[in-house]
């Protein structure tokens, strides 16, 4: 009984499947280290930021409670977009047992360029964290020394002088996420959390974090950052970051999963058909999903000096 063309792409399919799952989930997701990640179920996700109480005042004796609103803030919105590649296979490779050699190639090819795309998308939210034509739901760029507050006022989570990443920067960075308030102006307990550095940064992050002693000096100090586990999940070196001076200090306001998301909208999808006219197998990989910010707090941000 002759084999069929789709009876051939049934039979190709599984191979091609499996190989294209482990070469991808081989790579590194550097994302990952940058985003809380949740499922979403429609085209678009909207989150709304929703502000508290101011400080409470003293009640004098005999007068009556004061009263305060609650409100809500700027949205953020998520707007997933669609990433697909494929490729195909040739009838006559296929009849000349070549199948092995250039699915192998290909799928691993594949791979890549999606996870590369995805990696890009991700970075992009901190290499465009500067730019004001990338401004996130209060009207600022991410990092910014004018995020408004509902109360009045602004706020800020950049050095008002930015400077190259060294001892001083870092621990004065390390105050300054330590001063963050709400949208009311309450001071609240964020933390410094992880790190992240481009690859040209990832020795003196190392020094910086891991150095029992200060760096660079001949004295007996201690060096601090590491001694108070100021930074207490260490640093990630991010390679799709383009700013090989900029850094960006995650805080636990990310860490709780309030600050940069990832949307997955429909997860990584493989297909595979015959195509009539020209007998080629087609192969196809396709993902929905969104990247952006809901609390700029999240993270903390220098572009060097």
């Amino acid at each position: 009984m002759a084999i069929s063309r789709a009876q051939l792409a049934k039979e190709l399919e599984p191979g091609l499947n499996a190989l294209f799952g482990l070469e991808y989930d081989e790579n590194n997701e550097e994302y990952k280290e940058l985003y809380s990640i949740e499922d979403s179920d429609r085209a678009f996700e909207e989150e709304v930021l929703v502000v508290g109480f101011g400080a409470a005042p003293v009640k004098e004796e005999g007068a009556g409670v004061n009263f305060d609103n609650a409100s809500e803030g700027y949205t953020a919105r998520y707007t997933h977009e669609t990433v697909a590649l494929a490729f195909a296979l040739t009838e006559e490779a296929i009849e000349d047992n070549l199948y092995d050699q250039l699915g192998r190639r290909y799928t691993k090819a594949l791979a890549r360029s999606m996870q590369h795309t995805k990696e890009v998308k991700g970075a992009n939210v901190l290499n465009n964290a500067f730019d004001a034509n990338f401004a996130i739901g209060d009207g600022q760029q991410l990092i910014s020394t004018a995020h408004p507050l509902a109360g009045g006022g602004t706020a800020r989570n950049r050095a008002t002088t930015m400077a190259d990443l060294n001892e001083t920067s870092l621990e004065d960075n390390i105050i300054d996420i330590s001063t963050f308030v709400d949208d009311r102006n309450l001071t609240i307990a964020v933390r410094p959390d992880k790190l992240i550095v481009p690859p040209q940064l990832t020795f003196v992050a190392d020094r910086l974090l891991n150095t029992p002693g200060r760096v660079s000096t001949a004295d007996n100090d201690i060096n601090s950052i590491k001694n108070q586990s100021s930074i207490p999940n260490g640093f990630s070196v991010n390679h799709y970051l383009n700013d090989p001076d900029a850094y960006f200090i995650m805080t636990s306001v990310n860490a709780d999963g309030e600050g940069l998301k990832m949307f997955n909208r429909t997860g990584m999808e493989t297909s595979m058909e015959p195509e009539f006219s020209t007998g080629n197998i087609r192969y196809r990989a396709r993902e929905r999903y969104s990247f952006g910010v809901s609390n700029w707090r999240g993270v903390f941000g220098s572009q060097g000096a």
